[in-house]
């Protein structure tokens, strides 16, 4: 690319699933109609950052769960939603440095791939893991792992090149949400966090810049801050 990309860094703070994927639609909308218009600069290409109140989601695959195992998820005071996401369930909640990268690939990658995305967004965790003094690595499962644990996860959607969903880094979330379920589907494997790894707190504010670097990084581009 000939110049750096401008990325639209959107904080929401604290809000609720069905909230924020509101906005991610709104704002994929608008770069969809940009690109449809083939115009010269893309101007809303969007990080969206969000912490949600406690939600499970699941992803293309929601038949696999019943309305009895929603309803037992429900009772533990969370939300349950079903979305179209790749991957299966997992949980959101406060603690949880979630964002939804709206991005139109051409503005990053002339192959516009979902391969070269989900690597993208893969190697930015990595690299934001590292600033903590932690090695994380990719295995043969989705997401981002510190030994044999998840410490962060990977759901995304695509359309004629727009990505909306994203990924989720615990931070110093409250792990035992995810005693109820099997996270991603993925069994005999567990799950972590910046705290637990440090044995020190590491909340969303203490994140939040060291992961736009790394997505600055990896993306190649310039990020500005929007008005929530």
């Amino acid at each position: 690319m000939s110049s750096k990309a401008l990325v639209k860094v959107r904080r929401l703070g604290r809000m609720g699933f069905s909230r924020a994927y509101d906005i991610q639609l709104e704002t994929a909308s608008r770069l969809h109609e940009e690109v449809s218009a083939q115009q010269a600069v893309i101007n809303n290409n969007t990080l969206i950052t969000v912490e949600h109140d406690p939600v499970y989601t699941v992803g293309i695959r929601s038949k696999d769960y019943t309305v009895e195992q929603e309803t037992l998820l429900r009772r533990l005071g969370a939300e349950f939603v079903r979305t179209n996401r790749g991957g299966l369930i997992t949980f959101h909640g406060p603690g949880q440095l979630v964002a939804y990268p709206i991005l139109y690939l051409g503005s990053f990658s002339k192959s516009r791939s979902m391969r070269w995305y989900v690597s993208t967004l893969e190697r930015t965790i990595i690299d934001f893991c590292s600033h903590f003094g932690l090695s994380a690595r990719t295995t043969e499962h989705t997401g981002v792992w510190i030994g044999d644990k998840k410490v962060a996860a990977i759901g995304i959607h695509g359309s004629r090149f727009v990505t909306t969903h994203g990924i989720a880094i615990n931070c110093n979330t409250d792990l035992s949400w995810f005693d109820h379920i099997i996270p991603c589907g993925i069994k005999g494997k567990g799950v972590t966090s910046l705290s637990r790894e440090l044995d020190r707190n590491v909340s969303v504010d203490d994140a939040h810049e060291v992961f736009l670097d790394s997505f600055r990084k990896h993306f190649k581009c310039e990020t500005i801050l929007a008005c929530s």
